[in-house]
């Protein structure tokens, strides 16, 4: 694809990643993605803002072919789907300097091998002129990375934002059209990487409300042409405002789990809170992300097997954890042979949740009426407790 026109002088370049449905080799990409960069072309310098991953090169050496001289390439984040091919176009360019936040500047030397001679670092604030256009860098800590920063076209009024506001979506539009679409690609986005920092996320949030941003442009995704759309979605995701809702991300061997699931969602129902419920064996990780955004309380559903979780459960219980969402309640139901471990080793793996655990119910064999009855009492105390807290 070639260069597009953002604005007079600004375009976007990159890469659109129609096919692949694997990030890092961990994050479903239902919808594919794309890797943002940016020319900008002043009345004195020329800058690219971010590359693609070094196996997309050849697409951004195609579009800079009409590009004689660039005195500059800057990384805003120094992970290799931003930076992968900066060595390529550091050789293309053998004249431009790398500029970057003094933290990304070591780890770019680790990353990819570029001789510190070539590196220019900028402090919170400071700007760069290109002769009639002038970038100011923002440092973003944690967002998400510790070297983060953005970087804001002052006489265009562009936010170039990296990973901050991005979504994965491949699309032919240059702009946000769909913000329905959108809005649920990037709160899986928001939730696979940016939730456990939640509170510098609002810090930095914080920070950028003082600019005056009529474009944001997030190297995944679409340009914003609406900031409030965005800005105004990442607000509330970081308040920690949770929803009177459940999610239940369980699995099931031999049916006893499940049919305490079963039930236990009909009587949440029935009591007015809402449940999203994830099997295990088929869930999309990047969807349990979303709805662990808000969600109230979250109920891990597991046999008990070689005396402790299902795997499975594990991986579910060890994901919450690093994601850290800002649930209330948690609480684990599911069945058992003879005996185990289930309840210790489920709360050993999730320190970093600030949750309080309401009493498991635990089932030795296939559930009977005095086990459903346990559930109904499980989902009475946490409707409860969601009123208790206001959750709506």
């Amino acid at each position: 694809m070639n260069p597009r026109k953002i604005k007079d002088n600004v375009y976007w370049m990159g890469f659109i990643d129609w096919d692949s449905r694997l990030f890092d080799s961990l994050i479903p990409l239902p919808d594919g993605t794309s890797y943002n960069a940016y020319l900008i072309e002043g009345s004195e310098k020329t800058v690219l803002i971010d590359a693609v991953e070094d196996e997309f090169y050849y697409e951004l050496e195609g579009q800079l072919k009409d590009v004689a001289k660039l005195d500059y390439v800057i990384s805003l984040h120094a992970e290799q789907d931003h930076s992968g091919c900066i060595p390529q176009i550091l050789a293309r360019y053998p004249e431009a300097k790398l500029i970057t936040s003094p933290k990304a500047k070591g780890i770019l030397m680790d990353l990819l091998h570029i001789d510190e001679e070539l590196f220019i670092t900028v402090k919170d604030g400071e700007t760069l002129s290109l002769g009639d256009k002038t970038l100011e860098f923002i440092l973003t800590p944690w967002v998400h990375w510790p070297e983060t920063m953005v970087a804001y076209l002052q006489e265009d009024k562009i936010l170039f934002s990296c990973d901050f506001f991005g979504a994965h979506i491949a699309t032919s539009d240059l702009f946000v059209t769909d913000e329905a679409r959108v809005y649920e690609a990037a709160k899986r986005y928001y939730a696979e990487i940016m939730m456990s920092f939640r509170n510098v996320v609002k810090k930095n949030l914080e920070k950028i409300s003082a600019y005056d941003i009529e474009l944001i442009a997030p190297s995944h995704g679409q340009i914003y042409p609406k900031p409030s759309f965005i800005l105004d979605a990442h607000k509330d995701w970081v308040s920690g405002q949770m929803k009177n809702k459940v999610v239940i991300p369980y699995i099931s061997m031999h049916n006893s789990t499940k049919k305490m699931v079963d039930h236990f969602v009909a009587a949440l129902v029935e009591r007015g809170v809402k449940v999203e419920q994830f099997n295990l064996t088929v869930t999309d990780i990047g969807k349990l992300a979303i709805e662990l955004v808000d969600a109230g309380t979250i109920v891990i559903g597991t046999p008990t097997i070689l005396a402790g979780p299902h795997p499975d459960a594990v991986y579910a219980a060890y994901l919450a954890n690093a994601l850290r969402p800002g649930a209330k309640f948690l609480s684990i139901i599911g069945s058992y042979g003879w005996g185990g471990r289930t309840v210790e080793i489920l709360a050993g793996l999730i320190p970093n949740l600030k949750v309080e655990v309401i009493d498991p119910v635990l089932v030795k064999g296939a559930p009977k009426a005095d086990d459903f009855k346990a559930l109904e009492n499980l989902a009475d105390t946490i409707a409860a407790k969601h009123k208790e807290e206001g959750l709506v």
